[in-house]
């Protein structure tokens, strides 16, 4: 081990999670922590910090801030393959994501209390979502919401366009659901909305976990912690394995600018590389014992739950023409990115309470295209590794479509939803015409199913590979993120996800960082205590 890299803490990754576990454990100025980050900091690039830019960020996939993959052909889709990626940079996915905020329901928490106890229930997860967030923006229920956390989060836009609040009417009247206000507070997590909330300063510009966790308050641009705080981020810097004495975890060795380096941690180590978690986790001796054997890696513990059961949503588009004459979004806040959107349960009736749809308003000069995502989907899909060389990128199976109970949702919210907002619209504006697909598409079951193939896209919202769940349960990690079956080693990101949440991914990881940060937190003061009570106590036998 490098003496001179010899931290309390070393985190993989710098995204929602572990750039938030690095400075709440780092508050006290006694806990010492090396963060380990594979890109740089781009917080200050014109593309990172305009919002403005961020769709064009997720539609090219620029080498300069992404992870370069593809995963393995979709039976379910006519063997079309999608980008496995995620953001390689400070801030990870935070820093080139869609910036849409949004929490899971209540419902979805509730799933989580129940299979792991109170730490994660509704209550206590929204308290932590309010000490979390710095809330700009209107809601009818203060109480659910925070405005004096690090996360700036700004509805969007003030003044909602023409085109907007044309669609947010045309789906209040085809669905019978009203317009919302705010969807984060708990009571009004269903409806159409004309305000989105983003991860954004009052200004427009990006917000991120960098911006938000690693900014000048907290460490220099060099990676150095600012005002006595022991943090130390280096950047170009691979995770490769996980090192091991025993089955406790010690260290790290990574990769950096060519040489091949070892960090050792007193405490614990914690892996927050997203999408790459499954990986690291196999090369470090943890996963299918059988798997792990093939590829010549020593079985630390076999757990055939590693990388199993990935979950995405999946996403799918309609397209309208406009009115010319109406504006995608307001003139004075390009910033704003998307023309309304809702959240509503499945359109056949079945657990009418529940997210199970989302659409996403994307505007332009005489158009309007809606992003269509089903969020309770049953298909499930698998994570391998191909040999035990750390820069080979994995197997990764999303498994969409799999399950057909799938596809038939995906065609209940054309039929039901997509058909009758088109009425709507067009009764609102003639000029808002549903041209893909097309109606005769909608009401012809095959035409409907290959319509769906083709036009199906990649979502990155990957979770649950890596299980929070008792290992019983096909879990991989406990309640506080520990992994099963070796000890010091934490994972604290979206994989460990238990239940696939209802809306984007990026803010219940921010939850799971925070969460397991003050567990950790709490954990370290007890022990402190008992020391000084040990030691008061051989005072008073003195």
């Amino acid at each position: 081990m490098n003496r001179k890299l010899t931290f309390d803490y070393i985190i993989v990754g710098t995204g929602p999670a572990g750039a938030v576990l690095a400075k709440t454990l780092t508050d006290d100025k006694r806990t010492s922590v090396l963060v380990l980050e594979a890109g740089e900091n781009n917080d200050r690039d014109k593309a990172i910090r305009d919002s403005s830019e961020a769709l064009e960020l997720e539609e090219h996939f620029f080498p300069k801030y992404f992870w370069q993959g593809e995963g393995v052909p979709q039976k379910g889709l006519d063997d079309r393959a999608f980008e496995w990626t995620t953001g390689r940079l400070s801030g990870g996915g935070s820093s080139i994501n869609g910036e849409q905020y949004v929490r899971p329901t209540p419902a979805v928490l509730k799933e989580w209390e129940q299979l792991l106890g109170p730490l994660w229930s509704p209550r206590r997860a929204i308290r932590r979502f309010k000490r979390l967030e710095k809330y700009n923006g209107k809601t009818s229920n203060k109480a659910a919401r925070g405005f004096k956390g690090r996360i700036d989060i700004r509805q969007t836009p003030t003044e909602p366009t023409g085109m907007t609040r044309k669609l947010i009417t045309g789906i209040e009247q085809a669905t019978g659901l009203p317009e919302i206000l705010d969807y984060n507070d708990p009571n009004t997590t269903l409806g159409p909305f004309t305000r989105w909330q983003l991860y954004q300063n009052p200004d427009g510009r990006r917000e991120s976990s960098s911006t938000a966790f690693l900014s000048s308050d907290i460490m220099t641009a060099g990676g150095h912690g600012v005002n006595g705080r022991k943090l130390k981020v280096i950047y170009k810097s691979t995770a490769l394995r996980v090192l091991f004495t025993g089955n406790k975890a010690v260290g790290v060795q990574f990769l950096r600018e060519g040489r091949c380096i070892t960090a050792s941690a007193k405490k614990k180590v914690i892996i927050s590389a997203g999408i790459n978690s499954a990986q690291l986790l196999m090369l470090s001796g943890i996963g299918p014992g059988k798997l792990l054997k093939q590829a010549g890696i020593p079985v630390i513990f076999n757990n055939p739950h590693v990388g199993k059961s990935i979950r995405n949503h999946t996403l799918n588009f309609a397209v309208f023409s406009a009115n010319p004459r109406d504006h995608a979004l307001p003139a004075n806040d390009p910033n704003s990115l998307y023309s309304g959107g809702a959240f509503l349960p499945d359109p056949t009736g079945a657990a009418p309470g529940r997210r199970a749809v989302q659409l996403i308003g994307l505007g332009s000069k005489g158009m309007l295209t809606l992003a269509i995502l089903y969020l309770r989907p049953k298909s499930r899909g698998s994570i391998r590794i191909q040999n035990n060389d750390p820069l080979k990128i994995v197997l990764a199976d999303e498994g969409f479509i799999a399950n057909p109970e799938d596809m038939e949702a995906i065609k209940n919210i054309f039929r039901i939803y997509v058909k009758n907002i088109a009425a709507e619209l067009e009764a609102i504006d003639p000029s808002y015409k549903l041209i893909s697909p097309e109606p005769d598409v909608i009401d012809n079951d095959s035409k409907l199913e290959q319509y769906i193939k083709e036009n199906f896209d990649h979502n990155h919202h990957q979770q649950s590979f890596l299980r929070m769940a008792p290992l019983k349960n096909g879990g991989v990690v406990d309640r506080r993120g520990r992994v099963h079956g070796v000890k010091n080693l934490i994972v604290a990101d979206a994989s460990i996800i238990p239940f696939t949440v209802d809306g984007n991914t990026s803010a219940p990881t921010f939850l799971i960082g925070y969460t397991i940060a003050r567990q950790l937190k709490l954990q370290n003061q007890r022990r402190i205590n008992r020391k000084l009570s040990r030691h008061l106590f051989e005072t008073v036998e003195e």
